[in-house]
């Protein structure tokens, strides 16, 4: 069997439009998301008094959203030079995917068991699958008063509808066919594969939790983890090409970064800190190092909070 791998005339423009798009305005959204953090405050600095309480995650969720979107589709105005030291390796990765993509899909076979192995790994990127576990993370964090439980699952769940909406239209404006579709790969053929809308909505949400707990190296590990087995699955299964699993991995990395750092409460981490120290000297002390320079001496403090 002869696999294709030169585009149509007509398509070789469409090939290089979509690339160009995709990697500019969507790519521009994980710098933007990597340079939008807070400024941070002096420990010693004193604090302004609000007036009046801040509103509740639940009662902004929609207008974070819309607010999102807005920033979304304008960053690519907020583009600056240092932005290619990432920009220009991750165009280049997926140009280079693209034009290899029906040789790798094509070298995959229709194995049953692998394809039923990657349907039920990919679910973790489904419509079910990551909103269920945003969902959980709410409603335990409501149901025990654990505040970073409760913005992660709001968080997650903003993060997941602003991936959805992004991959949504992509899709639709890039109209890509799937690996198993007629002449595959082919760009503006009425097709859904570019990018990978579960590999979009596992990193939105993957993001979302490893920086919510990333004090805890098991659970940022476990999150990213399970969310590149879900890009790989949406690869393996047969559904998407490498270069749709890129683009939707770093559009969901860049989303998820991007509401974590504007919307995260920061009184949380030193809430957590003061729980699990006063949680901690109940039983044990707290131990820390101390060394002296100018004496050359070492030793140790032990803290215990009553």
């Amino acid at each position: 069997m002869e696999i294709r791998s030169r585009f149509p005339c007509d398509n070789g423009k469409s090939f290089r439009f979509a690339t160009f798009f995709v990697i500019l305005a969507f790519s521009s959204l994980t710098a933007y998301a990597q340079t939008a953090s807070p400024t941070p405050t002096p420990a010693n600095a004193p604090r302004a008094r609000q007036s009046t309480p801040t509103p509740s995650l639940e009662r902004q969720f929609f207008k974070n959203i819309l607010r999102d979107q807005q920033v979304i589709w304008t960053s690519p105005l907020h583009l600056h030079v240092e932005d290619a030291k990432w920009l220009a390796p991750l165009g280049l990765s997926t140009t280079a995917l693209i034009a290899t993509d029906r040789r790798t899909a094509g070298a995959l076979h229709n194995d049953r068991l692998r394809l039923n192995i990657s349907r039920d790994v990919g679910y973790l990127g489904s419509g079910g699958g990551a909103p269920s576990i945003a969902a959980g993370f709410y409603l335990i964090g409501r149901a025990t008063h654990n505040a970073r439980a409760r913005e992660t699952g709001l968080l997650g769940g903003e993060a997941l509808i602003d991936g959805g909406i992004v991959a949504a239209v992509v899709k639709h404006s890039t109209q890509r066919r799937r690996p198993r579709a007629p002449e595959p790969g082919d760009f503006f053929e009425s097709g859904l594969s570019f990018p990978s809308g579960h590999t979009t909505a596992a990193w939105s949400l993957a993001t979302v939790v490893a920086n919510e707990y990333r004090d805890n190296r098991l659970v940022q590990i476990s999150a990213y983890g399970l969310a590149a087995a879900a890009s790989m699955a949406r690869f393996t299964g047969r559904n998407h090409f490498l270069s749709d699993v890129l683009v939707g991995s770093a559009i969901g990395y860049g989303i998820g970064r991007y509401v974590y750092r504007t919307h995260h409460d920061p009184n949380l981490e030193s809430s957590h800190r003061r729980t699990t120290l006063h949680a901690h000297s109940k039983l044990l002390p707290l131990v820390a190092p101390r060394y002296d320079r100018t004496s050359r001496s070492y030793g140790i403090h032990l803290m215990w909070g009553f």
